[in-house]
């Protein structure tokens, strides 16, 4: 069967479990990973037979074979590699909150997204919220959402950590240009506890048409649309409606790909990444599953 081959510049823990979901699915292949030094990461990669580099994103760019790339290098990386990708003919997927490309949250808005060549995938609390936040605005007409969003300290490393401002930056745009709120907010708690807890997100929203009944369908419908992409997504407080106000919490929890379950926020912007990267290539493979 025909596979999209792909790279992934930035061999961290984003990017080499990036490369087992890749190894699992059916409409791509894992073909190379690149870094900029030889990393444990490099290191695995050639261990599991893929081609590997320490030019970072001119190994990539220069691989005819290479259609998509999964970025999950930093930010201000992403800027410097994102016309290099593009000059290459190459289909970017960015993990970074440096948003160049449109904003994409799949079971909300890919389907509206054509010919773009640097799809961003927001934030893992973007991947989160942002659901929650369309489908509260689509049955009520959200004027404010907020959302804070809680991970293990453990699963925060060197680039989410350098990257807080563009978390919260790009998490609370998202929440308005494709969640739908009229205003937003996004807030980011990084636990310490010991053993780690998995990721929760709490969505706030007030809104202009509170019909409870509407309300919880619509939530429920997202979740299941979410659900069909990252299995361990699931309501941990159903939508509760007082007044005007609606609250929302969600809980991940990983695949175990090969970070541990509790490194939910990861594993929801990668399985989003992957599920992106699986419509465009039923797409360019003339539409066979």
């Amino acid at each position: 069967m025909e596979k999209i081959k792909v790279g992934i510049i930035g061999p961290g823990n984003i990017g080499t479990d990036l490369m087992y979901k890749v190894m699992k699915s059916k409409n791509l292949q894992m073909h190379m990973m690149a870094g900029i030094v030889e990393s444990e990461g490099i290191k695995r990669a050639a261990g599991l037979g893929f081609k590997t580099a320490i030019t970072g994103v001119d190994a990539i760019a220069a691989d005819p074979e290479i259609k998509f790339v999964f970025d999950a290098t930093s930010a201000k990386a992403h800027i410097y590699n994102s016309p290099v990708l593009k000059a290459a003919g190459k289909i970017s997927i960015d993990m970074t909150p440096a948003a160049v490309g449109p904003y994409v949250v799949p079971c909300v808005n890919l389907d509206k997204l054509t010919d773009e060549v640097d799809f961003n995938m927001v934030t893992c609390g973007g991947q989160a919220t942002v659901p929650i936040a369309y489908a509260i605005n689509r049955a009520a007409d959200a004027e404010y959402v907020e959302i804070v969003s809680c991970i293990s300290s453990k699963s925060a490393g060197p680039g989410t950590r350098a990257n807080i401002d563009e978390f919260t930056e790009t998490t609370s745009r998202a929440l308005h240009v494709v969640g739908g709120a009229d205003r937003s907010k996004a807030i980011i708690v990084l636990n310490p506890a010991d053993p780690p807890l998995m990721m929760t997100n709490t969505i706030y929203a007030l809104v202009k048409n509170p019909d409870a009944k509407k309300i919880i369908e619509s939530v429920n419908d997202i979740v299941r649309e979410v659900q069909s992409y990252v299995p361990g997504y699931r309501l941990r407080v159903p939508p509760v409606v007082d007044g005007n106000k609606v609250t929302v919490i969600v809980e991940v929890e990983g695949a175990g790909d090969f970070l541990p379950s509790y490194s939910g926020n990861l594993d929801i912007i990668n399985q989003a990444a992957v599920a992106v990267a699986e419509k465009l290539a039923v797409k360019l493979l003339g539409g066979k599953a």
